[in-house]
């Protein structure tokens, strides 16, 4: 029955294939700088397609190249893309282990890898944050702040030192923020400690979203997908690991009247250029948040993530994974 389900649903990701186009939406350069990463004639290509809403691609370096894992949130499943196998379910379910009905976005969301190279997710059904042990089962890192249930841990990374950063609005409550199961009423981003304890850093941000480090870790950058206030703030990151002042890095708002969807999932290129994902597309911002172009793909984009040499820059586009090959 396991495999007969695993191969349904492979099935369900891939039906689509036919109709997937193999290249979607364009590049805007907008800045000089932009052509350091990409330019007009570049191309935005289709791996696959079928899916219901992807999210959270991380990439596992292995023996045979390398491959991604992403979420389909709705299906509370995680998928595997590699070039030479395609499309394969690795993880169902991925973000929710009831029984019973839970709204239209029970599974995984953001994944990353922990500094021993464990598979770490953002889980929206069961409300915490988990990492795969080698053994092949799930541990809970964190599930509570001070006694009462997390919302719905959303993205996620981790510190060179081992110091989690993570995000939690209340997306996967199936009424969202008027969720009579909700029990915090802030969404808010968090440090668990290396040493295990949970910080809360900061409440003032409505729905955070998507979260990443400098390269140096001096700066926090989250991204709000609050359609009243769609930006992109950064943190300074104090010796005590506190966070100072925010300041806006940018604004998405008038984005917003030509394109759909809201600022995302980020990731952050190792000479500190952010790529984020934004109305229509993702954003290519400077570290001081000069925008510097965007990836055009023209629907709703929730999240990216470079492979380990940086050549690629895997998006998850709505029903779509694609990618951009970096010059």
């Amino acid at each position: 029955m396991r495999k007969l389900l695993s191969l349904l649903l492979l099935g369900l990701a891939t039906c689509g294939v036919a109709q997937t186009p193999s290249t979607i939406g364009q590049i805007e350069v907008l800045a000089p700088e932009m052509e350091t990463y990409a330019d007009a004639a570049t191309k935005i290509e289709v791996l696959a397609g079928g899916f219901t809403w992807t999210e959270g691609p991380v990439w596992i370096a292995d023996d045979g190249g390398g491959h991604l894992l992403f979420s389909d949130i709705p299906r509370n499943s995680i998928f595997r893309w590699s070039q030479s196998r395609g499309v394969e379910l690795f993880m169902r379910p991925s973000g929710y282990t009831g029984v019973s009905y839970y709204g239209l976005e029970p599974g995984s969301n953001g994944l990353t890898l922990d500094p021993e190279h464990r598979l770490t997710m953002c889980e929206h059904g069961d409300r915490r944050v988990s990492v795969l042990t080698r053994g092949g089962g799930k541990r809970t890192l964190v599930d509570r702040y001070q006694g009462k249930r997390l919302n719905s841990p959303n993205d996620l990374t981790f510190d060179k030192s081992g110091n989690l950063y993570f995000t939690d609005p209340p997306y996967g409550l199936p009424e969202r923020a008027e969720d009579p199961r909700r029990e915090l009423d802030f969404c808010g981003v968090y440090r668990l400690g290396a040493d295990g304890t949970l910080t809360l850093l900061t409440k003032e941000m409505t729905r955070p979203n998507g979260i990443g480090l400098s390269p140096d870790e001096k700066t926090l950058y989250v991204a709000q997908s609050d359609p009243e206030r769609p930006i992109w703030m950064a943190f300074p990151i104090g010796d005590d690991g506190k966070l100072g002042q925010g300041k806006v890095l940018h604004d998405a708002k008038e984005a917003m009247k030509d394109y759909p969807g809201l600022p995302d999932g980020m990731t952050v290129k190792k000479d500190g250029t952010i790529f984020g994902s934004g109305p229509g597309a993702i954003y290519v911002l400077s570290p001081a948040g000069k925008l510097l172009g965007r990836i055009i793909t023209g629907g709703r984009v929730s999240n990216c993530t470079f492979d380990a040499e940086e050549a690629y820059l895997y998006i998850t586009a709505d029903n779509f994974l694609c990618r951009v090959k970096m010059k």
